[in-house]
């Protein structure tokens, strides 16, 4: 990297770790969130499938609709290839404009979900290997990245990689019809991965380990040895046990989401949300501080060897842990629960003081779940 390009995002990350509490000023002053208030809505994440006719979509939307869906977050951009029409992007299909008159047509919003940190695009990959995010180990997540391939994850201390994140924001954020834009892996990789998960890769995570660690790359170790004057990877005898380089991550997350993304799309007056995780921390998401519209917590219980009242209990700690406030969705991962069990996860979600719950996705739903859902959409109304 050339000099001049480092020390240009070296004096904007030195701005950028003073930006957090200005932010939370703000949004707390600004804030005309109401719990009390807020009217209760559900969603469902889509997964948008190659080909399909316009009729499809209406059969497909009307049904979700007519038993309780409010808004469809539709998945534009999966890391590698987009489904709406855009030049900074390959494009696998255009759906996105297919779909937008349909939503419309039947009073859904429309939520444009983006995978945000992950990049896959091989011209990327190729002309800025250094836009990545770099482990404990010193190994770039494009030559190593953790768990499965596509886990190859930008940098976010990096102002050249996120700037080609806003942009790919801005382009979903200008298009007309939509409602707003859903930010999806805006974090780091798991530092540690949800419990269950952990026999399925055949590792077991009892601390933080430094090949899943991230990111120690030049410039996010300049940076945090400029504010503190220690580089983590040759200072730290265990870097992981560090509160303030622990922090650092967090913020240097925050800021991309705060100082970048949502003011972004608040240009075009957009929402903006986030499917974010409950054990923020294993991820360097602090979402409890970023200023969205709302936020889906992804409650898999099953990820986590919970039952249905987890689903409560942790819907009731998101809630109050957090910083700026804002509706919560309590995500539903529907292949895991039955139709009496999506009924009672519902019940829960809304009685720990959800506004709402988003589905996993609209896909996996079948005539039983619809029936159950409306019921319990109903009966806590």
């Amino acid at each position: 990297m050339k000099r001049r390009t480092l020390l240009k995002q070296l004096s904007l990350g030195s701005v950028a770790l003073a930006l957090p509490q200005i932010f939370l000023e703000k949004a707390k002053a600004e804030t005309t969130y109401d719990s009390q208030k807020t009217p209760s809505k559900n969603y469902a994440w889509t997964i948008p499938e190659k080909g399909k006719s316009a009729d499809y979509y209406k059969q497909l939307f009307g049904n979700a609709k007519a038993h309780g869906i409010d808004g469809i977050i539709l998945e534009v951009y999966n890391n590698h290839m987009a489904f709406f029409d855009t030049n900074r992007l390959p494009v696998e299909e255009d759906v996105l404009s297919k779909l937008i008159p349909i939503c419309k047509s039947l009073g859904l919003e429309i939520h444009t979900w983006m995978h945000t940190m992950p990049c896959n695009i091989e011209s990327i990959i190729k002309k800025h290997p250094d836009w990545f995010a770099v482990n404990g180990k010193g190994e770039s997540s494009v030559v190593k990245p953790a768990y499965v391939d596509y886990y190859k994850f930008l940098d976010p201390c990096n102002d050249e990689a996120m700037e080609f994140v806003r942009g790919t924001v801005e382009s979903l954020a200008q298009i007309n019809g939509i409602t707003g834009v859903h930010f999806d892996y805006v974090r780091l990789p798991d530092v540690i991965i949800a419990a269950a998960l952990q026999p399925k890769y055949k590792i077991k995570q009892d601390r933080e380990y430094p090949e899943y660690d991230y990111s120690y790359s030049d410039i996010c170790r300049t940076q945090f040895k400029a504010q503190t004057g220690i580089d983590p990877l040759t200072d730290l005898k265990d870097p992981s046990a560090n509160a303030a380089w622990r922090q650092f991550r967090h913020d240097s997350v925050t800021n991309v989401v705060n100082g970048k993304l949502i003011p972004t799309v608040k240009k075009y007056n957009k929402m903006t949300s986030a499917a974010v995780f409950p054990n923020w921390q294993s991820v360097r998401q602090e979402w409890r501080k970023w200023n969205l519209d709302f936020a889906a917590p992804m409650l898999y219980h099953n990820f986590y060897y919970g039952d249905i009242a987890w689903i409560g209990e942790r819907t009731k700690e998101e809630i109050k842990d957090l910083v700026v406030q804002k509706p919560i969705y309590s995500g539903l991962f529907v292949p895991a629960l039955s139709p009496s069990e999506l009924e009672q996860a519902v019940t829960v979600s809304m009685k720990a003081g959800a506004a709402g719950v988003s589905l996993f996705d609209l896909g996996t739903m079948d005539d039983a779940k619809w029936k159950s859902f409306k019921a319990a959409t109903k009966s806590v109304k």
